[in-house]
């Protein structure tokens, strides 16, 4: 399965809406309308992703992350309409998923070129000859 399918196949089956009042645009309709959406994801409980990707995800969604259930909770409260406002935390869902899915490409450490040594010892040379020339001269009896 591609990672497409995956985070549509998580959406239809693990995620969970929830719609409250809230405070934000749209004048005296934020007081009778619930147009704050709320997306609660269970990542502990998901048959859909890998340990790794799960890791990945707690690790990648951080404070979003309520570590002792392993329950994602993303709200989105910047819209006037409640579709908005879910489409807007779906798409933020999808973006976060993504990431943890996509394997991250392993460092491969390089030496640090010759040029680029000798031109940090010169710098320090530089420094240590002007810290030097603060220092108060020595009187010899």
């Amino acid at each position: 399965m591609d990672i497409q399918s995956t985070i549509e196949n998580i959406l239809a089956r693990e995620v969970h809406f929830h719609f409250s009042k809230s405070w934000g645009p749209g004048g005296q309709n934020v007081n009778k309308r619930e147009t704050k959406a709320e997306l609660y994801f269970n990542i502990h409980d998901s048959n859909s992703l890998t340990f790794e990707q799960k890791q990945r995800l707690i690790d990648i969604a951080g404070h979003m992350v309520h570590h002792e259930e392993g329950i994602l909770i993303m709200t989105c409260k910047e819209e006037r309409y409640q579709n908005a406002n879910k489409e807007k935390v779906i798409h933020h869902f999808k973006q976060v998923v993504n990431e943890a899915m996509t394997q991250p490409k392993e460092r491969i450490s390089t030496q640090i070129p010759q040029a680029e040594r000798e031109a940090r010892i010169m710098d320090k040379k530089f420094t240590s000859k002007t810290k030097d020339s603060r220092k108060k001269p020595k009187i010899e009896e």
